[in-house]
């Protein structure tokens, strides 16, 4: 069941960037669940000095995964803070926040994280963790985005980039990027081509936020370009 959307506009102040800080690279922490394909491309775009960003660690809600592997293989600290290790979801969920502010992120990403974050995680970092959807959201929201996209007969479907609020898929949109349904499609073909539009969008806009200030009005996101910042 989708968790209810907030019924009243909050205002989250900017967070602090690497133009903030002397050009010093914005601190990610990446959520993961399994292979971390998207770490990988955010891993590999931090290898750019010019990109903003780096990746300070990489936590995750299992262990034995390959993106906790990725990141070890890059020398990226990590942490696993299992559902199974707690009473109950809200001492998880608590301790998830835990852990990552002790690494002290301006942006926290979920890439392929596949659980839900609950209150005690967004009152410390609301605003400022970002997620994607394998649709053109407020459409086909939930966990079967390409194929309930496929079933319903769509022509044009994709991703979204999204800050992370209390809904399912609900929060205010950063970016979205199109994809076409070809006619000869299935469930997998399609998901691979929204995987590689919805990775590309991912690197560059988590960049994008990186080096810009951005703040959150409501629905909108409020971002104040500076002349270092490229399109």
């Amino acid at each position: 069941m989708a968790r209810s959307v907030p019924s009243r506009p909050t205002i989250v102040e900017p967070v602090p960037t690497a133009n903030d800080r002397a050009a010093a690279p914005a601190r990610l922490v990446v959520l993961v669940s399994g292979s971390g394909t998207n770490l990988q491309a955010l891993l590999d775009a931090t290898a750019d000095p010019g990109y903003g960003a780096q990746v300070t660690a990489v936590g995750a809600d299992r262990a034995d995964i390959e993106g906790l592997r990725r990141a070890e293989r890059a020398g990226v600290p990590t942490f696993v803070v299992r559902l199974g290790d707690f009473p109950d979801r809200e001492a998880w969920d608590a301790a998830l926040a835990e852990q990552v502010a002790q690494y002290e992120p301006d942006l926290v990403v979920l890439a392929g994280f596949m659980k839900l974050t609950g209150p005690a995680f967004l009152r410390r970092f609301g605003g400022r963790t970002l997620n994607t959807h394998p649709a053109l959201s407020p459409s086909f929201p939930g966990m079967h985005g390409p194929r309930d996209a496929l079933e319903y007969g769509v022509k044009i479907t994709g991703a979204t980039l999204f800050v992370v609020d209390e809904g399912v898929d609900t929060g205010p949109i950063v970016a979205q990027v199109a994809v076409p349904v070809l006619d000869d499609d299935d469930v997998a073909s399609l998901h691979e081509r929204i995987k590689v539009s919805e990775r590309q969008m991912l690197v560059d806009w988590v960049g994008r936020l990186a080096r810009e200030p951005f703040a959150v009005d409501g629905r909108r996101i409020i971002r104040q370009q500076t002349k270092d910042s490229t399109e």
